[in-house]
């Protein structure tokens, strides 16, 4: 099939082979319909989809094409790749549920590779149950089962400002209080995009090289910035983002939930930019499972962000179907 990371410079290229997660999905009976527009290398220079629910303003990116066609009904479910913010916004801005796995859980061989130490393979459904029916082989009564065997007597959840429209999950038996995040949290986004750019650059320094402005403009701008970084700030950025590893395994600890929006607000108007991935960037850095939930279903959908520790990637996807079900019920 097409292979052509989202650019007219590979026009016409073809795969030699699939992907491992494309081989393991064919090997349960999945059948694979197409592939879906990215933005070129899966960078912020807008791909040409449109926005199902919103013609006029942003899909998000990079994953834009997956997200839109889950949206639109095309599929009933879609892969992405996550490097900061690229499954969970596009998510959030067309109204459907997007989760992005504990890092290294689905096999990246065979995917473009972006910045290795934060590219992780991420998942579209339409809802949240829809996510728990494709990755949980149970019941609904064994997701609950599997929530209560996971944490025990509820245990507060924590919502992190400005989140605001939660207030408490008082059907699912979960109390809500608002937290604050431990030192050193406000420079995780710095960290992360830092990192993004560092690994970004090294990996496609070539095809600036060759091709200068034409692999798209915020590329190529990424890519020069990257390559002026130093090994030294790379180094305390990498060290950074491992000190809060440890910083917030103790809060998960505490919170096994952590609520926030899946994106700094609506999808933006217009079709020149792909957003904001600040909500989202934070928690791929760190590794750990999120899923964004699409209960805000207004005129311009907002999903819940809904995040857990390290490897809880099944707890966490039973719960976003526990408080999607409960969300609509009250």
């Amino acid at each position: 099939m097409p292979t052509e990371c989202g650019s007219a410079l590979l026009a016409g290229r073809l795969g030699t082979r699939d992907a491992a997660v494309i081989r393991e999905l064919r090997s349960m009976g999945a059948v694979l319909l197409g592939k879906t527009h990215t933005t070129a290398f899966a960078s912020f220079d807008p791909a040409p989809t449109r926005n199902p629910r919103l013609p006029g303003h942003t899909p998000g990116g990079s994953s834009s094409g997956s997200a839109a066609a889950v949206a639109a009904g095309m599929v009933p479910f879609a892969l992405g790749t996550q490097t900061l913010g690229s499954v969970l916004r596009p998510a959030s801005y067309c109204g459907v549920c997007g989760f992005k796995p504990t890092y290294g859980r689905l096999p990246m061989e065979g995917v473009m590779p972006f910045a290795p130490s934060l590219d992780t393979l991420g998942l579209f459904t339409g809802t949240a149950g829809d996510m728990a029916c494709l990755l949980f082989t149970g019941t609904a009564g064994d997701m609950a089962c599997l929530w209560e065997r996971s944490w025990g007597s509820p245990k507060p959840v924590a919502e992190l400002p400005p989140m605001g429209q939660v207030g408490a999950l008082p059907a699912t038996g979960l109390p809500v209080v608002s937290l604050k995040m431990p030192d050193g949290w406000g420079e995780l986004l710095a960290a992360a995009r830092l990192i993004n750019d560092y690994e970004g650059a090294r990996t496609h320094r070539e095809l600036l090289a060759r091709h200068g402005e034409a692999i798209g403009a915020r590329l190529a701008e990424l890519i020069r910035h990257g390559l002026a970084l130093t090994e030294d700030e790379y180094a305390a950025a990498r060290k950074h983002v491992e000190a809060m590893r440890g910083a917030m395994a103790r809060v998960f600890d505490a919170y096994p939930l952590l609520l926030s929006a899946a994106a700094t607000g609506p999808a933006p108007e217009g079709l020149e930019s792909t957003g904001d991935p600040s909500a989202n960037a934070p928690w791929t850095a760190l590794g750990v499972p999120a899923i964004s939930v699409p209960i805000f279903r207004q005129a311009a959908p907002l999903g819940l962000q809904i995040t857990a520790a390290w490897g809880r990637d099944d707890e966490l996807v039973a719960a976003a179907a526990l408080v999607e079900r409960v969300w609509f019920k009250s």
